[in-house]
């Protein structure tokens, strides 16, 4: 994942409610699996093996926030149980094989998860993070972003 994504993601993550970041969550998912499957098709296995354990990260992450009383918690539960253990197959064979199922069941996640996420009006998780303002200033082939109330205690309660 290069920096610039890095720093996208970052971005969305203090912006987020807890819906965005489910959306987010998959999104880092699907890349490092799709990342991962450009490292075998180049036999690289280190980059492979980061991708695979930033991938196994989304999924504890996942695994994290699902509440297991209800129905579908439980089936939440059990598709992220299986990604991991296809990702431990990948791992161990080099395969790209696993990786394309996790996808078949992610993306489809994804989809509800963004759909549902457009309708959750409440605010950001992070209280007292930067506020970002996208536009204010901009060059003829870029867009800068401004960070706007750079307080000493942010990210702190005062």
């Amino acid at each position: 994942m290069t920096s610039e994504m890095k720093q996208q993601f970052t971005l969305r993550i203090s912006q987020a409610n807890a819906t965005e970041l489910v959306v987010i969550l998959y999104e880092m998912l699907l890349q490092n699996v799709e990342e991962a499957g450009e490292a075998i098709r180049q036999q690289d296995k280190q980059t492979f093996t980061e991708s695979i354990n930033r991938a196994r990260g989304c999924l504890s992450e996942l695994l994290q926030s699902v509440n297991p009383q209800y129905e579908i918690g439980r089936n939440l539960n059990q598709l992220y149980f299986f990604c991991i253990r296809r990702l431990a197959n990948s791992r161990y064979h080099m395969e790209e094989k696993p990786l394309a199922e996790i996808e078949k069941v992610i993306r489809p996640l994804l989809g509800a998860y963004r759909e549902v996420s457009a309708r959750n009006p409440a605010g950001p998780v992070m209280e007292n993070s930067q506020s970002v303002y996208v536009g204010l200033t901009y060059g003829r082939h870029t867009l800068t972003e401004n960070m706007a109330d750079q307080s000493p205690n942010r990210g702190m309660f005062a």
